[in-house]
């Protein structure tokens, strides 16, 4: 359980996970007033980071369904319809996209009239 210290006004300004002189309060991890304080002081920004990573790992995903299928260690029939639809959304796009890439000069000129 973690241990707080609170500012003259009752908010909660530092947090331990062991008591020591400045904090002896103990609360549950649940408690209202500490998971306000801790989104307030970073939550938002692992948050933010979680979001990046996890769009990072749905490339990793997506490339090793991709690898599988190469492999025929799956067919994407194997997947759920749902699955199958997104994925072959996702291909489209970045075939598009890799097809837009052509279209780029090195100092970054449109190359289309």
């Amino acid at each position: 359980m973690p241990f707080v210290v609170r500012d003259p006004s009752g908010q909660i300004c530092e947090v331990h996970n062991a008591p020591n002189s400045r904090a002896r309060e103990e609360l549950a991890s649940q408690d209202l007033d500490l998971r306000r304080f801790l989104s307030q002081a970073g939550g938002h920004e692992v948050q933010g980071a979680l979001g990046d990573s996890d769009l990072g790992l749905i490339r990793v995903l997506e490339d090793l369904i991709a690898v599988l299928i190469d492999k025929r260690i799956i067919a994407l029939t194997d997947l759920p319809e749902a699955a199958q639809h997104k994925l072959a959304h996702r291909y489209g796009l970045r075939s598009r996209l890799a097809d837009l890439q052509g279209i780029v000069g090195d100092q970054d000129e449109i190359l289309l009239p």
